[in-house]
């Protein structure tokens, strides 16, 4: 259920969040046949507490996570000196363009013509990686060194792009050359020097607060208006990313000791332990929302102090 907003118009909502373009900036083959977000020279990301794995949206959500997940993009974004899709959420008079029923879960952003790429990097063996390499020895197709177990640093990090599946499908990992097919050489080649560069960056912030931060994905688009390419969507969330605790990982004599999470790797456990993936997944016990709640709380109490 999407809140109805004063000066605004829900356009869409995915998994996670909903997005509404400003009223005045609607026609009538908007509100029809067009697309708003085609037009709409800025965007209203409003961050809800439902939670999605395995590309299914769960029931029920976790309480508070859309304003966890907005105040650590935001910090987050203030960290990273690459350019992102934030402006200003103010009028000329000062006030917050925010409406007060979503503040502190929303960003006011640049409608960016985001690229269909996931651009994912990995500095650990762990998740649907360490299957693959179980079975071939690689990693999405990237052949990696025999012996490594299950939570391993890898030699280098690397860079693994997935297409961006629209609602409701399966995202799907895909090759280096097929980005570049997708948008083209130089786009390709940024995209993926961008991510390793902000990994390599927020990977060392991490460490700084005894966290390791084993993968994460990000989103790119190109703003309308000069073409920069600037990272847009979450970041570094502990729904885009797996962050573990460092002090557990140097100590840890099993793969379960050595990366104690702060993201949504519980729910994924327990899902997995619960549902074969056909059908309508489980709902949540109420055990498991909470630890969830608090595994994120921590995270961004560790990270900003906040």
């Amino acid at each position: 259920m999407t809140a109805e907003l004063s000066g605004w118009t829900h356009v869409y909502s995915g998994k996670v969040r909903d997005l509404y373009v400003p009223s005045a900036t609607m026609t009538d083959d908007d509100s029809w046949t067009g697309d708003p977000l085609a037009t709409s020279p800025e965007v209203l990301v409003v961050a809800s507490d439902r939670v999605s794995a395995f590309d299914h949206v769960l029931e029920p959500g976790i309480p508070g996570k859309g304003e966890l997940l907005t105040t650590l993009s935001l910090w987050w974004f203030d960290q990273l000196q690459v350019p992102n899709h934030l402006i200003a959420d103010h009028g000329l008079d000062g006030a917050s363009r925010i409406p007060a029923a979503v503040a502190g879960r929303s960003m006011l952003v640049r409608t960016l013509d985001m690229y269909p790429v996931e651009c994912v990097v990995r500095g650990y063996l762990t998740g649907s990686g360490w299957k693959e390499y179980q079975a071939s020895q690689t990693v999405c197709g990237i052949p990696l060194p025999a012996g490594l177990q299950n939570g391993d640093r890898l030699p280098e990090p690397i860079y693994t792009p997935a297409w961006k599946a629209p609602l409701g499908e399966h995202d799907e990992n895909i090759s280096y050359e097929r980005t570049v097919e997708l948008v083209g050489a130089d786009v390709a080649a940024e995209l993926r020097a961008l991510s390793l560069q902000i990994f390599a960056d927020a990977s060392a912030i991490a460490e700084a607060h005894g966290l390791i931060l084993a993968d994460t994905k990000f989103e790119f688009g190109a703003d309308r208006e000069n073409g920069v390419t600037r990272l847009g969507d979450e970041v570094l969330t502990s729904d885009s990313s797996r962050y573990w605790d460092a002090a557990a990982y140097a100590a840890g004599s099993t793969p379960e000791a050595r990366m104690a999470s702060f993201d949504k790797q519980i729910v994924r456990d327990w899902l997995a332990a619960n549902w074969d993936q056909q059908g309508t997944p489980p709902e949540l016990p109420a055990e498991i929302v909470e630890q969830t709640a608090a595994r994120y709380r921590e995270l961004l109490g560790r990270l900003t102090a906040l």
